[in-house]
């Protein structure tokens, strides 16, 4: 009986297609638009996540970074011939946790926006204050 309520409850934790959506249009200056037939999600017009299929998105990341996912959560990342040479990988929505995904979507956002979309996003600087003669 425990086994099940474990299932069930993994199964109500997936992450859907849905939860990618608002996660990747949560970040600014993102738009939607399809890519090879299903949501794609750019910024600055580049390609930062798309979704494959129901069950999975592939999403920009450098090489070096790509092989530590695929090395520490095997279950989690993996790359198919036609990624090899393109730095994306592909998450299992079914095995990611919100959190990794939402880390995963940001750092690919900040990977892909220019540079006057980063600025726009900085925080303003504080003026100077003023020292009051004593």
């Amino acid at each position: 009986m425990a086994a099940r309520r474990k299932t069930a409850a993994k199964r109500k934790a997936r992450l859907t297609v849905d939860d990618v959506r608002e996660m990747a249009l949560a970040l600014p200056a993102t738009e939607e638009r399809p890519s090879y037939g299903t949501p794609g999600f750019r910024v600055s017009d580049t390609l930062f996540a798309r979704v494959l299929d129901d069950d999975s998105i592939v999403i920009k990341v450098d090489f070096e970074y790509r092989e530590a996912l695929l090395q520490s959560q095997p279950d989690v990342f993996l790359v198919r011939p036609h990624y090899q040479d393109w730095p994306m990988v592909i998450v299992r929505l079914t095995t990611v946790d919100r959190p990794l995904l939402q880390s995963l979507l940001k750092e690919a956002w900040r990977r892909c926006a220019s540079a006057k979309v980063l600025k726009a996003q900085e925080p303003a600087p504080k003026p100077p204050t003023r020292k009051r003669p004593v």
